[in-house]
Protein backbone atom coordinates (compact mmCIF):
# COMPACT_ATOMS: atom_id res chain seq x y z
CA UNK A 1 0.00 0.00 0.00
CA UNK A 2 1.26 3.45 -1.08
CA UNK A 3 2.08 6.35 1.45
CA UNK A 4 -1.10 7.89 0.39
CA UNK A 5 -4.34 6.06 0.91
CA UNK A 6 -6.41 5.93 -1.95
CA UNK A 7 -9.99 6.07 -2.04
CA UNK A 8 -12.56 4.92 -4.48
CA UNK A 9 -16.92 5.70 -3.79
CA UNK A 10 -18.95 3.14 -4.40
CA UNK A 11 -22.30 4.84 -5.14
CA UNK A 12 -22.40 8.83 -6.20
CA UNK A 13 -25.27 9.36 -4.19
CA UNK A 14 -26.81 11.99 -1.60
CA UNK A 15 -24.49 10.68 1.56
CA UNK A 16 -21.37 10.26 -0.74
CA UNK A 17 -22.42 14.03 -2.40
CA UNK A 18 -21.76 15.42 1.65
CA UNK A 19 -18.61 12.75 2.59
CA UNK A 20 -16.14 13.25 -0.64
CA UNK A 21 -15.40 17.02 0.42
CA UNK A 22 -14.39 16.29 3.71
CA UNK A 23 -11.46 14.19 2.35
CA UNK A 24 -9.59 18.32 2.88
CA UNK A 25 -9.37 17.67 6.42
CA UNK A 26 -7.73 14.36 5.88
CA UNK A 27 -3.87 13.68 5.96
CA UNK A 28 -2.72 11.31 3.30
CA UNK A 29 -5.31 9.89 1.58
CA UNK A 30 -7.59 11.22 -1.46
CA UNK A 31 -10.50 10.49 -2.88
CA UNK A 32 -9.41 8.94 -6.80
CA UNK A 33 -12.30 6.77 -8.43
CA UNK A 34 -15.74 6.64 -8.10
CA UNK A 35 -18.55 3.78 -9.39
CA UNK A 36 -22.13 4.04 -10.06
CA UNK A 37 -24.25 1.70 -12.55
CA UNK A 38 -24.67 4.54 -14.62
CA UNK A 39 -21.58 5.71 -16.49
CA UNK A 40 -22.72 9.10 -16.97
CA UNK A 41 -24.00 9.65 -13.05
CA UNK A 42 -20.11 8.47 -12.19
CA UNK A 43 -18.76 10.96 -14.67
CA UNK A 44 -20.38 13.69 -13.57
CA UNK A 45 -19.68 12.88 -9.47
CA UNK A 46 -16.15 12.63 -10.85
CA UNK A 47 -16.14 15.72 -12.58
CA UNK A 48 -17.73 17.50 -9.59
CA UNK A 49 -15.62 16.48 -6.94
CA UNK A 50 -12.06 16.14 -9.24
CA UNK A 51 -11.97 12.69 -9.34
CA UNK A 52 -9.13 10.74 -11.41
CA UNK A 53 -11.53 8.04 -12.87
CA UNK A 54 -14.56 7.55 -13.43
CA UNK A 55 -16.27 3.82 -13.01
CA UNK A 56 -19.87 2.66 -15.15
CA UNK A 57 -19.82 -0.78 -12.85
CA UNK A 58 -19.44 -1.51 -9.26
CA UNK A 59 -17.43 -4.68 -10.74
CA UNK A 60 -14.41 -2.15 -12.34
CA UNK A 61 -13.97 -0.44 -9.22
CA UNK A 62 -13.53 -3.39 -7.37
CA UNK A 63 -10.92 -4.83 -9.94
CA UNK A 64 -9.22 -0.97 -10.17
CA UNK A 65 -5.41 -1.72 -8.24
CA UNK A 66 -5.33 2.18 -7.95
CA UNK A 67 -7.69 2.23 -5.03
CA UNK A 68 -6.62 0.69 -1.89
CA UNK A 69 -10.34 1.20 0.06
CA UNK A 70 -13.53 1.14 -0.66
CA UNK A 71 -16.38 3.34 0.65
CA UNK A 72 -19.48 1.78 0.31
CA UNK A 73 -22.72 4.39 0.02
CA UNK A 74 -24.44 2.44 -2.06
CA UNK A 75 -28.45 1.42 -0.48
CA UNK A 76 -28.34 -0.61 2.71
CA UNK A 77 -29.56 -4.12 0.65
CA UNK A 78 -26.46 -3.72 -1.73
CA UNK A 79 -23.89 -3.54 0.92
CA UNK A 80 -23.86 -7.72 1.49
CA UNK A 81 -22.77 -8.54 -2.00
CA UNK A 82 -21.03 -5.59 -2.75
CA UNK A 83 -18.30 -5.85 0.84
CA UNK A 84 -18.24 -9.50 -0.16
CA UNK A 85 -17.18 -8.90 -3.81
CA UNK A 86 -14.76 -6.40 -2.70
CA UNK A 87 -13.06 -8.24 0.24
CA UNK A 88 -12.49 -11.18 -2.05
CA UNK A 89 -10.66 -8.64 -4.24
CA UNK A 90 -8.28 -7.81 -1.63
CA UNK A 91 -10.22 -4.12 -1.02
CA UNK A 92 -10.20 -2.37 2.44
CA UNK A 93 -13.81 -1.13 3.52
CA UNK A 94 -15.82 1.48 5.07
CA UNK A 95 -19.09 0.52 4.75
CA UNK A 96 -22.23 3.05 5.30
CA UNK A 97 -24.66 2.62 7.82
CA UNK A 98 -26.71 0.41 8.29
CA UNK A 99 -24.02 -1.91 7.87
CA UNK A 100 -26.22 -4.38 5.57
CA UNK A 101 -29.83 -5.58 5.49
CA UNK A 102 -29.98 -8.37 7.62
CA UNK A 103 -28.29 -9.88 10.46
CA UNK A 104 -26.90 -13.50 8.32
CA UNK A 105 -25.54 -10.72 6.16
CA UNK A 106 -23.86 -8.88 8.42
CA UNK A 107 -22.47 -11.88 9.68
CA UNK A 108 -20.88 -13.50 6.49
CA UNK A 109 -18.78 -9.70 5.35
CA UNK A 110 -17.28 -10.29 9.23
CA UNK A 111 -16.56 -13.85 8.94
CA UNK A 112 -14.71 -12.95 5.25
CA UNK A 113 -13.53 -10.15 7.01
CA UNK A 114 -11.71 -11.72 9.64
CA UNK A 115 -10.63 -14.75 7.56
CA UNK A 116 -9.19 -12.54 5.04
CA UNK A 117 -7.66 -10.47 7.59
CA UNK A 118 -8.70 -7.14 5.43
CA UNK A 119 -9.76 -4.01 7.30
CA UNK A 120 -13.54 -3.46 7.52
CA UNK A 121 -15.60 -0.65 9.50
CA UNK A 122 -19.27 0.43 9.50
CA UNK A 123 -18.97 4.23 8.83
CA UNK A 124 -21.01 5.32 12.03
CA UNK A 125 -19.71 8.54 12.16
CA UNK A 126 -21.22 9.17 15.50
CA UNK A 127 -18.74 7.42 17.69
CA UNK A 128 -15.96 9.46 16.18
CA UNK A 129 -17.72 12.68 16.64
CA UNK A 130 -15.44 15.43 19.00
CA UNK A 131 -18.22 15.69 21.27
CA UNK A 132 -18.89 12.06 21.43
CA UNK A 133 -15.49 11.09 22.15
CA UNK A 134 -16.00 13.32 25.03
CA UNK A 135 -18.27 12.06 26.41
CA UNK A 136 -17.25 8.76 25.81
CA UNK A 137 -14.11 10.07 27.97
CA UNK A 138 -16.65 11.40 30.91
CA UNK A 139 -17.92 7.93 31.11
CA UNK A 140 -14.75 6.34 31.62
CA UNK A 141 -13.32 8.55 33.73
CA UNK A 142 -16.39 7.85 36.06
CA UNK A 143 -18.21 11.45 35.64
CA UNK A 144 -21.59 10.02 36.27
CA UNK A 145 -21.06 6.55 37.93
CA UNK A 146 -22.00 3.66 36.86
CA UNK A 147 -23.87 3.98 33.15
CA UNK A 148 -27.21 2.42 33.82
CA UNK A 149 -29.73 4.00 31.20
CA UNK A 150 -29.85 5.40 27.84
CA UNK A 151 -32.66 7.42 26.21
CA UNK A 152 -32.20 8.72 22.51
CA UNK A 153 -34.65 9.65 19.65
CA UNK A 154 -34.06 9.99 16.28
CA UNK A 155 -37.00 10.51 13.59
CA UNK A 156 -37.98 12.46 10.66
CA UNK A 157 -41.26 13.49 8.85
CA UNK A 158 -41.30 12.36 5.70
CA UNK A 159 -44.06 11.88 3.35
CA UNK A 160 -44.95 8.49 2.26
CA UNK A 161 -43.89 7.51 -1.14
CA UNK A 162 -43.60 3.68 -2.06
CA UNK A 163 -40.72 4.37 -4.76
CA UNK A 164 -38.91 6.71 -2.66
CA UNK A 165 -35.97 4.58 -0.88
CA UNK A 166 -36.76 5.31 2.09
CA UNK A 167 -39.87 3.55 2.04
CA UNK A 168 -39.41 0.89 -0.73
CA UNK A 169 -38.27 -2.06 1.31
CA UNK A 170 -36.57 -4.29 -1.49
CA UNK A 171 -34.09 -0.61 -1.05
CA UNK A 172 -33.74 -1.42 2.41
CA UNK A 173 -36.32 1.51 3.95
CA UNK A 174 -37.91 1.89 6.68
CA UNK A 175 -37.12 3.96 9.95
CA UNK A 176 -34.79 1.25 11.47
CA UNK A 177 -32.12 0.66 8.96
CA UNK A 178 -31.99 4.96 8.14
CA UNK A 179 -32.12 6.18 11.86
CA UNK A 180 -33.02 3.48 14.07
CA UNK A 181 -29.21 2.53 13.72
CA UNK A 182 -28.09 5.51 15.05
CA UNK A 183 -30.23 4.91 18.50
CA UNK A 184 -28.96 1.29 18.61
CA UNK A 185 -25.75 2.23 17.77
CA UNK A 186 -25.28 4.51 20.67
CA UNK A 187 -26.75 2.54 23.12
CA UNK A 188 -24.29 -0.17 22.33
CA UNK A 189 -21.64 1.81 22.49
CA UNK A 190 -22.30 2.34 26.20
CA UNK A 191 -24.13 -0.50 27.45
CA UNK A 192 -23.22 -3.51 25.37
CA UNK A 193 -25.13 -5.76 23.88
CA UNK A 194 -28.50 -6.50 25.77
CA UNK A 195 -29.95 -9.08 26.86
CA UNK A 196 -33.79 -8.62 25.39
CA UNK A 197 -34.80 -6.44 22.60
CA UNK A 198 -38.78 -5.37 22.74
CA UNK A 199 -39.75 -3.76 19.71
CA UNK A 200 -43.32 -1.98 18.54
CA UNK A 201 -44.37 0.18 15.99
CA UNK A 202 -46.15 0.41 12.28
CA UNK A 203 -45.07 -0.22 8.83
CA UNK A 204 -46.43 1.37 5.74
CA UNK A 205 -48.22 -0.13 2.89
CA UNK A 206 -44.53 -1.02 1.48
CA UNK A 207 -43.82 -3.32 4.03
CA UNK A 208 -41.21 -0.91 5.41
CA UNK A 209 -41.23 -0.02 9.02
CA UNK A 210 -42.92 3.81 9.67
CA UNK A 211 -41.90 4.00 13.50
CA UNK A 212 -40.15 1.89 16.22
CA UNK A 213 -39.94 2.06 19.71
CA UNK A 214 -37.13 0.13 20.87
CA UNK A 215 -36.87 -1.08 24.64
CA UNK A 216 -33.05 -3.13 25.13
CA UNK A 217 -33.37 -4.88 28.70
CA UNK A 218 -29.81 -6.12 30.55
CA UNK A 219 -29.86 -9.17 32.86
CA UNK A 220 -28.61 -6.69 35.34
CA UNK A 221 -31.03 -4.26 35.24
CA UNK A 222 -29.63 -1.20 32.83
CA UNK A 223 -31.95 -0.75 30.13
CA UNK A 224 -32.25 1.88 27.13
CA UNK A 225 -35.71 3.33 25.35
CA UNK A 226 -35.06 4.55 21.83
CA UNK A 227 -36.86 5.70 19.50
CA UNK A 228 -37.12 6.27 15.46
CA UNK A 229 -39.79 7.43 13.00
CA UNK A 230 -40.15 8.51 9.30
CA UNK A 231 -43.54 9.14 10.00
CA UNK A 232 -42.94 12.09 13.06
CA UNK A 233 -40.48 14.17 13.66
CA UNK A 234 -38.42 14.00 16.89
CA UNK A 235 -35.94 16.20 18.53
CA UNK A 236 -32.83 14.20 18.18
CA UNK A 237 -31.70 14.17 21.74
CA UNK A 238 -30.01 11.71 23.75
CA UNK A 239 -29.71 11.50 27.35
CA UNK A 240 -26.64 8.62 29.31
CA UNK A 241 -27.74 8.50 32.99
CA UNK A 242 -25.76 7.46 35.61
CA UNK A 243 -25.24 6.73 39.17
CA UNK A 244 -24.26 9.99 40.09
CA UNK A 245 -25.57 11.84 37.30
CA UNK A 246 -26.39 12.31 33.88
CA UNK A 247 -25.16 13.44 30.26
CA UNK A 248 -27.31 15.39 27.93
CA UNK A 249 -26.58 15.51 24.09
CA UNK A 250 -27.91 18.31 22.64
CA UNK A 251 -29.31 17.65 19.01
CA UNK A 252 -28.99 16.59 16.91
CA UNK A 253 -27.36 13.36 19.02
CA UNK A 254 -25.93 12.14 16.21
CA UNK A 255 -23.70 14.30 15.14
CA UNK A 256 -23.52 16.89 17.99
CA UNK A 257 -21.59 19.61 18.68
CA UNK A 258 -22.44 20.60 22.90
CA UNK A 259 -22.88 17.81 25.77
CA UNK A 260 -24.03 18.64 29.04
CA UNK A 261 -22.85 17.02 32.19
CA UNK A 262 -24.71 17.04 35.04
CA UNK A 263 -23.17 15.92 38.07
CA UNK A 264 -25.00 14.82 41.61
CA UNK A 265 -25.21 18.51 43.57
CA UNK A 266 -22.97 20.51 41.15
CA UNK A 267 -23.94 22.99 38.15
CA UNK A 268 -24.21 21.47 34.77
CA UNK A 269 -21.72 22.09 32.59
CA UNK A 270 -21.81 22.44 29.08
CA UNK A 271 -19.33 21.42 26.79
CA UNK A 272 -18.72 21.91 23.00
CA UNK A 273 -16.50 20.30 20.44
CA UNK A 274 -16.97 20.90 16.64
CA UNK A 275 -16.70 18.79 14.10
CA UNK A 276 -13.88 19.29 11.47
CA UNK A 277 -15.70 20.10 7.77
CA UNK A 278 -19.14 18.34 7.26
CA UNK A 279 -18.06 16.07 10.35
CA UNK A 280 -17.07 13.12 7.93
CA UNK A 281 -13.69 13.43 7.91
CA UNK A 282 -12.88 12.40 11.38
CA UNK A 283 -14.28 8.63 10.56
CA UNK A 284 -12.41 9.13 6.85
CA UNK A 285 -8.37 9.66 9.57
CA UNK A 286 -9.95 6.72 11.89
CA UNK A 287 -9.63 4.73 8.55
CA UNK A 288 -7.03 5.87 7.38
CA UNK A 289 -4.97 5.66 9.94
CA UNK A 290 -5.90 2.15 10.90
CA UNK A 291 -4.94 1.56 7.33
CA UNK A 292 -1.58 3.06 7.92
CA UNK A 293 -0.94 0.78 10.90
CA UNK A 294 -1.65 -2.44 9.54
CA UNK A 295 -4.85 -2.83 11.59
CA UNK A 296 -7.58 -5.08 10.32
CA UNK A 297 -10.36 -3.34 13.01
CA UNK A 298 -11.28 0.01 14.79
CA UNK A 299 -10.86 -0.03 18.04
CA UNK A 300 -13.62 2.48 18.23
CA UNK A 301 -16.21 0.75 15.62
CA UNK A 302 -15.05 -2.68 15.97
CA UNK A 303 -16.83 -5.55 13.85
CA UNK A 304 -18.54 -7.02 17.07
CA UNK A 305 -19.81 -3.63 17.65
CA UNK A 306 -21.62 -3.67 14.05
CA UNK A 307 -22.61 -7.32 14.38
CA UNK A 308 -24.61 -6.62 18.21
CA UNK A 309 -26.04 -3.67 16.54
CA UNK A 310 -27.19 -5.02 13.43
CA UNK A 311 -28.50 -8.16 15.03
CA UNK A 312 -30.86 -5.64 17.68
CA UNK A 313 -32.33 -3.92 14.53
CA UNK A 314 -32.77 -7.72 13.23
CA UNK A 315 -34.85 -8.49 16.21
CA UNK A 316 -36.62 -5.59 16.15
CA UNK A 317 -37.73 -5.92 12.31
CA UNK A 318 -38.68 -9.54 13.29
CA UNK A 319 -40.98 -8.19 16.02
CA UNK A 320 -42.29 -5.00 13.47
CA UNK A 321 -43.30 -7.99 10.76
CA UNK A 322 -40.74 -6.20 8.57
CA UNK A 323 -39.07 -9.03 6.65
CA UNK A 324 -35.28 -6.90 5.12
CA UNK A 325 -33.54 -9.33 2.36
CA UNK A 326 -29.97 -8.55 0.33
CA UNK A 327 -29.93 -7.37 -3.19
CA UNK A 328 -27.91 -10.40 -5.44
CA UNK A 329 -27.77 -8.83 -8.41
CA UNK A 330 -25.39 -5.90 -7.86
CA UNK A 331 -22.10 -7.06 -8.90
Amino acid sequence: MSNEIRWGIVGPGRIAESVVPDFAHVPGARAVAVASRSQERADAFAARHGLERAHGSYASIIDDPEVDVLYLATPHPQHHALAIAALRAGKALLVEKAFTATTAGAAEVVDLARESGTFVMEAMWTRFQPAVVTLRDLVADGAIGEVRSVQADLGVAREYDPVDRLFALELGGGALLDLGVYVVSFAQMLLGTPDRVVATGSVFPSGADAEAAILLGYDDGRNAALTTSLRYALPGTARVVGTTGWIDVQPRFHHPQTIVLHRNGAEPEEITRPQTGAGYAHELVEVTECLRAGRTESAVMPLADTLAVQDVLGQAADQLGVRHTEATDVV
